[in-house]
């Protein structure tokens, strides 16, 4: 790792969030408007506002740091999901797609920055629900398996500006915990079906309302005290996953190891409900990492 210090990540977060913003003026303009989707694959929908967005965040971050390299979900080339050394900003121009042409709320822009493939700093948007969140966390490993994140001395978490963390809930039977599904829906245990069901029996309740990115946020903020997915991009949770660090949270993989970005099996929590989550997907189906 890099080792970079705090006032670097406070600086990059704040450019993710100026971006971000702008980019989010740009998507609200189309929101209940109506706008022209295209399907990229089943049950997977993108807009000329996606698109416009951007082409805005990658043009934006170029002109103020043209050092670092920018993924966006809509262009092809970036696709794959091998990591990158060094720094990387990872751009979702409007995660919830599928809300925004609804005319459903629950959507953003997200800003994420990794270093090394670990999430450091972030920024989303949310102008439909007049939400912003930001945060950052140095690169420092986090000990697998639940136990307690790193020292909250070392990064910050903001929601509207004020400081926030992740929840005090220390038990799954009061936790409030989000999911989501992927577009490819056919096969167990991708599917994310019977985790669903299973945490459901277990947790206070469960939401899923359809952006990975919220979601996490909502982790950072002590809405959620914990969330999982399968079948991610790195697009979806870079930006959030910093978030959730510089509060406080932990996040794993499925099975409680390390987390890989790329493929996207994670969860995220308050670390307190994080072993009791992990050990029930091991009694749904193996999860692939």
């Amino acid at each position: 790792m890099s080792g970079r210090g705090r006032a670097e990540l406070a600086e990059l977060t704040e450019i993710a969030l100026r971006v971000a913003e702008e980019a989010a003026a740009l998507a609200q303009a189309g929101f209940r408007a109506r706008p022209r989707v295209e399907e990229k694959g089943p049950h997977d929908l993108v807009t000329e506002f996606d698109r416009a967005s951007e082409e805005l965040l990658i043009a934006r971050l170029g002109a103020l740091t043209p050092s670092i390299a920018v993924v966006g979900e809509e262009q092809s080339a970036s696709r794959a999901t091998s990591a990158r050394g060094g720094l990387v900003w990872y751009v979702d121009p409007i995660d919830g797609t599928t809300n925004f042409v609804h005319g459903h709320p629950f959507w953003c822009v997200s800003v994420g920055l990794m270093d090394d493939d670990t999430p450091v700093a972030g920024a989303v948007v949310a102008p439909a629900l007049g939400l912003r969140w930001t945060g950052f966390m140095p690169p420092d490993p986090q000990p697998p398996g639940g136990g307690p994140g790193p020292a909250r001395a070392a990064g910050e978490a903001h929601r509207n500006g004020e400081r926030c963390a992740v929840s005090a809930t220390t038990s799954l039977e009061h936790a409030m915990v989000a999911t989501g599904f992927p577009t490819v829906r056919d096969r167990a245990p991708d599917n994310n079906f019977d985790a669903f069901i299973t945490v459901k029996r277990n947790a206070q309740a469960v939401r899923r309302c359809g952006s990975a990115a919220i979601d996490l946020c909502m982790v950072a903020d002590g809405t959620y005290d914990a969330y999982w997915e399968r079948r991610l991009h790195a697009w979806d949770v870079a930006a959030g996953s910093a978030i959730v660090r510089g509060a406080g949270g932990v996040i794993t993989s499925l099975d409680g190891r390390a987390p890989d970005y790329h493929t996207g099996n994670i969860v995220a929590s308050n670390g307190l409900v994080h072993a009791p989550i992990v050990a029930l997907f091991a009694h749904t189906s193996p999860p692939a990492r």
